[in-house]
């Protein structure tokens, strides 16, 4: 790319080397605008930014560059090496979860953020909610998956990263929806938890409830908060329930108590939804609303309500945002979209692609494609870690570099395969690599965890990962 064109592209005001995560602030319209081909330059400065930013503050990255023999970067060509894969951030022996040993796992947390955590208070910790209430005091907004490998991933995130990653959400949900959220609250209902330490609870909580107007305005269908001590004990606590051991945990009571509650809530949860959501059908008829809940959530709620003949009556520009996919939900209409427009009397129902270790987000288009925006550079790897052309349409495991990510290192492999079409010819108008509709899970193709064999020399990577688990 020539310097003609930086500047062309810098000259319209969109993008700055020096501060991608202002690059939001302009506006999804004008980032749309924008041909990636137009922004490889600008990009691939900022990549190398963000590395001379993290190289000697953020140890894992520092270990890594080492190793790989990687002392600048140039362009993301140069830090294919330096991309972690998703198992890095669940690389701690899990003993330190089931012992609580919060120095320990705050020290191995500590290797992966430009944020000294030796300086946060770790005294008088008992649960795993706590320690990440101690680091949100600290001003670290750690959030974890939902656990259904076995093990919770960390990632590092901060309140420095949280302008740009709100921003990014409130821009996408415009796109799809046509609804600004920092001028035009609407009354928002969610078919989940309050709250929690999960990075998508924590998303919403954060986002919602000043999207909503304020918290008597985002309304869920419980008021707790997922606990991050039970997902992290998840899959342990069943495996000794069906052998009869739960009790030799040693567990803590109150965990053991608020396990028992939360399987009976999961139980009863299907008649909740519907309750809930028929409760709202009265409360808020007549009015603007946003409503939230997965494809399945939506699709059981319409059913039941044109079983029992109940029909909501919201205004037309009401909106649903939804995601998740159908969660193993069989029997879904073939229009399963048209189907729920027509129960609900909603017509715009906006959809966005993201994980919990991208700070942006992708919107849906009109044609049914997630446009990615300039602050993440995608790329895409065959089943062998070959990096597949930029031309086309191409198929393979998604992996990226954050440009947003300002206090850990923002290169990543997903385990995600999806398709990605490079040509900027969608119909929609918008540019931007777009993504295909079907997104799939690797370890859901291969019935287990999702192995991936680094885009790095695999003794070095292995080196790196032997220093990572180290406690």
């Amino acid at each position: 790319m020539t310097e003609a064109v930086i500047e062309t592209v810098t000259d319209k005001g969109a993008l700055s080397p020096d501060c991608p995560e202002k690059w939001i602030e302009q506006g999804f319209e004008r980032l749309f605008e924008l041909s990636w081909r137009d922004c490889v330059g600008v990009q691939n400065a900022a990549l190398k930014m963000r590395f001379e930013q993290q190289k000697d503050s953020v140890a894992a990255l520092n270990k890594l560059a080492r190793r790989e023999g990687v002392e600048t970067v140039d362009g993301f060509e140069d830090a294919l090496p330096l991309l972690f894969d998703h198992r890095v951030y669940k690389a701690y022996p899990l003993s330190l979860i089931e012992n609580r040993d919060f120095p320990k796992l705050n020290a191995w947390l500590n290797r992966l953020t430009t944020h000294d955590l030796t300086q946060v208070d770790l005294s008088g910790l008992t649960m795993m909610d706590d320690w990440l209430d101690r680091l949100d005091a600290f001003g670290m907004l750690v959030g974890h998956s939902s656990g259904t490998t076995g093990k919770l991933s960390f990632v590092p995130r901060s309140q420095v990263e949280f302008p740009a990653w709100q921003r990014s959400y409130y821009e996408t949900t415009r796109a799809v929806s046509g609804v600004d959220s920092y001028t035009d609250p609407v009354e928002t209902f969610f078919p989940g938890y309050r709250g929690g330490h999960q990075m998508m609870m924590k998303m919403l909580s954060l986002f919602n409830i000043p999207a909503a107007g304020g918290p008597e305005h985002y309304h869920t269908l419980y008021q707790s908060h997922i606990s991050s001590d039970l997902m992290s004990l998840a899959g342990r606590m069943q495996a000794a329930e069906d052998r009869g051991e739960l009790d030799r945990l040693g567990l803590d009571p109150a965990l053991l108590k608020a396990r028992e509650a939360m399987v009976a809530q999961a139980r009863r949860r299907e008649e909740d939804i519907k309750s809930w959501f028929f409760t709202l059908f009265e409360e808020f008829k007549g009015k603007r609303v946003k409503l939230g809940g997965t494809f399945a959530d939506l699709i059981r709620t319409a059913r039941s309500g044109i079983e029992q003949g109940l029909h909501p009556e919201f205004t037309p520009d009401s909106f649903i945002m939804t995601g998740g996919g159908m969660k193993g939900f069989k029997d879904a209409p073939d229009d399963w979209e048209g189907f729920v427009k027509d129960y609900f009397g909603i017509q715009t129902v906006g959809m966005m692609y993201g994980m919990s270790e991208v700070t942006g987000m992708s919107p849906r288009c009109s044609q049914g494609h997630y446009h990615i925006m300039p602050h993440t550079i995608p790329l895409l790897f065959d089943r062998e870690m070959n990096l597949l052309p930029r031309e086309g349409a191409q198929t393979g495991r998604f992996a990226f570099f954050d440009l947003m990510a300002q206090t850990y290192w923002g290169g990543f492999i997903s385990g995600d395969q999806l398709t990605i079409d490079w040509e900027e010819d969608c119909p929609c108008g918008w540019k931007g690599p777009r993504v295909g509709p079907t997104i799939t899970r690797f370890s859901e193709m291969e019935g287990g965890d999702d192995k991936i064999t680094c885009a790095g020399t695999a003794q070095a990577y292995n080196d790196f990962m032997d220093y990572i688990s180290e406690v």
